[in-house]
C-alpha cells in the first residue's frame, strides 16, 4: 500500500512532468487541528517545478494541482500547502 504521499507525487509528475518535486507530509505539526487524523496524512506542503506551468497564473496553476488531488481531497487530504513554479522561476530564487 502506498502512502498518500507516494499516490501525491505519483499523480503531479504524471500530469506537470517535474524538474524538482518535494512532498512534504507536515501532518504532525497540525495533530489536534481541524481535519487533523490520528493517523497523519492530512497536511502537506509540496514545492512542484515544472514547464508545465510556464504562461499560467499562480491561481490557474493551483486550480490546476487541485484538480489533479480531487481524489486525495474527497478521501481524506484536508490541508495543501502549495508552492508551483517553472524552472526559470526556480532558478530566478535558489542559487
Amino acid at each position: 500500500m502506498s502512502t498518500r504521499a507516494d499516490r501525491i507525487a505519483a499523480l503531479l509528475t504524471q500530469h506537470f512532468p517535474p524538474t524538482l518535486l518535494r512532498v512534504t507530509d507536515d501532518s504532525a505539526r497540525h495533530a489536534g487541528h481541524a481535519g487533523a487524523s490520528p493517523g497523519g496524512e492530512t497536511h502537506y506542503s509540496v514545492l512542484l517545478v515544472a514547464e508545465a506551468f510556464a504562461g499560467l497564473s499562480r491561481v490557474d496553476r493551483s486550480r490546476a494541482a487541485h484538480a489533479v488531488l480531487e481524489a486525495e481531497f474527497a478521501s481524506g487530504l484536508h490541508a495543501l500547502a502549495l508552492t508551483l513554479r517553472t524552472p526559470a522561476e526556480h532558478a530566478k530564487i535558489t542559487p
